[in-house]
């Protein structure tokens, strides 16, 4: 499927909306995808439910790319606060408060965590991841310092992304799955 039309970012403003993103999230997870996939378009390692999707918008609304009415891209925000929805996330809230980023603790800025992005197959390499966190400074910067996020570095294409849309590495781990890479972005001026 060809896009129509340069895709449109904005904030989830609808419930519909996040059941789309639900969709794009079940056909990207990394147990749903080939390996080849996996290695040249990257994958997902987290799945969310609605509940959870509701009760992050109600802190933060995601941002979304659409193309027309049909969802194509999504980078979800999920403040501090959040913690507590995703439990399999809690070992990595517990190792941001260990970080600093730009010589201070993390802790001390106004940050959320990246919880997740993804673009469908169809729009990668047309500029949405970009956008995606255009529309992250645009709605956000006011409010946050940075977004904070982990991506496993076997998912070359998600670590080339972010890096190239600004993320600086603070960290790189291993854990019992995966070896991840903690970056974080600066969404103001005087934060970056």
């Amino acid at each position: 499927m060809t896009p129509s039309t340069a895709p449109r970012t904005c904030l989830v403003t609808r419930r519909e909306e996040l059941e789309q993103i639900l969709q794009l999230q079940a056909v990207n997870m990394r147990d749903h995808v080939s390996p080849e996939q996996a290695v040249s378009q990257g994958f997902l390692t987290v799945a969310h439910t609605l509940d959870v999707l509701e009760r992050m918008h109600a802190l933060a609304p995601s941002v979304i790319a659409k193309d027309g009415e049909k969802l194509v891209g999504y980078a979800l925000v999920m403040p501090v606060e959040a913690r507590a929805f995703v439990p399999i996330l809690e070992p990595m809230f517990q190792l941001l408060e260990t970080l600093s980023w730009r010589g201070r603790p993390l802790r001390e800025y106004r940050y959320y965590v990246m919880g997740q992005v993804c673009v469908s197959e169809a729009y990668r390499g047309q500029g949405v991841f970009d956008a995606l966190y255009r529309e992250h400074r645009a709605s956000y910067g006011a409010r946050f310092d940075c977004t904070v996020t982990e991506v496993a570095t076997r998912n070359t294409r998600s670590m080339r992304a972010h890096l190239r849309a600004g993320f600086e590495s603070i960290k790189t781990y291993r854990d019992a799955t995966d070896e991840w890479a903690v970056v974080v972005l600066g969404l103001r001026d005087d934060a970056r």
